[in-house]
């Protein structure tokens, strides 16, 4: 390239454009019967302070053309949505893997929601029931929306999204809108009644009681991607058959498993495999029908940089 000029820069609209759901998925999905890419975290913050700066570099030497080098710049900013702004922002730069050279620069904050979405909906692909009916969404912040059109995408058989926030007034903006059925304010009647649920909170205190899962439920833990943040009980990781995206991300950096692997509640050998093992047909998945899955979406740099990769070569 030589040349910044010569760089492709891909805003939010196109970014969506070139992603459908369904295709994202699926692309993950292969994605991760590639070669494993190196990649790191590196979260900045003031201490006492919820606001985050991060940093997700991910290096994959081998592949087309020589591999691919990418990092996300993320800012977390919890107050901004009082500002009629993002809570998450970001930017992702591709780096071509043979040269060096920056190939596109890329609207991070769209790219987070969809790859963040896709990689829930592909955890639900491989481990929730195909005659899942019920979808409760917990938290109506800027992910719910883009997980709902996910889970829905690879699994059509649902009929009727439930949506619980906080604040009741945020779940109902998406039911108006279409997105969601029925905005609830008894979570835990909604969790008893869900056939799969997805989570995507701020919350540091759990949310979702394992006792109330019915069997078969398939739980999607997003939110807790920070060690002191949490969005489900023991319960639920005692009865679950846990699945994750990355074991190192998930259980180094998501409070819903590094909480109760330091009080002891579960040992790390608890997780019985990750997505590559899955996509790679190394774990069947769920054990049974009736069996609890929960999948722990820890993200990470490989992640972004698939999608960032599957973005940039789309048209």
């Amino acid at each position: 390239m030589g040349s910044l000029n010569d760089v492709v820069i891909l805003d939010a609209e196109e970014v969506a454009r070139r992603a459908p759901y369904a295709d994202l998925v699926e692309a993950l999905e292969a994605g991760h019967r590639d070669p494993i890419a190196a990649c790191e975290r590196i979260v900045y913050g003031p201490e006492g302070d919820p606001r985050r700066f991060m940093a997700l570099p991910a290096w994959q030497t081998q592949g087309a053309g020589g591999g691919a080098i990418g990092i996300k710049l993320v800012t977390i900013f919890p107050e901004n949505p009082g500002r009629g702004l993002p809570s998450v922002q970001a930017v992702v730069l591709l780096f071509d893997g043979a040269t060096g050279e920056v190939v596109a620069m890329l609207d991070g904050t769209e790219l987070t929601y969809r790859k963040t979405a896709a990689d829930s909906a592909l955890g639900s692909k491989l481990l929730s029931r195909h005659d899942a009916r019920t979808m409760l969404m917990v938290g109506a912040g800027g992910l719910g929306a883009h997980l709902i059109a996910a889970h829905r995408a690879v699994r059509p058989s649902i009929e009727r999204v439930l949506i619980w926030n906080r604040t009741r007034d945020k779940a109902q903006a998406l039911v108006d809108a279409g997105i969601a059925h029925e905005a609830v304010d008894d979570l835990d009647a909604a969790v008893a009644d869900a056939d799969l649920i997805s989570t995507a909170t701020m919350a540091q205190q759990p949310l979702i009681k394992g006792s109330l899962l019915r069997s078969g439920t398939h739980i999607d833990c997003v939110g807790a991607f920070l060690p002191d943040h949490r969005e489900v009980d023991d319960d639920v990781v005692l009865r679950a058959e846990i699945f994750v995206d990355s074991r190192e991300a998930a259980t180094h950096e998501s409070g819903d498993l590094v909480i109760p692997t330091t009080a002891g509640t579960i040992e790390v050998t608890a997780v019985r495999a990750d997505l590559f093992d899955l996509c790679r047909g190394e774990h069947t998945g769920r054990s049974a029908p009736d069996a609890i899955t929960m999948f722990e979406n820890g993200g990470g740099g490989h992640l972004d940089l698939m999608t960032a990769q599957y973005v940039w070569g789309a048209r």
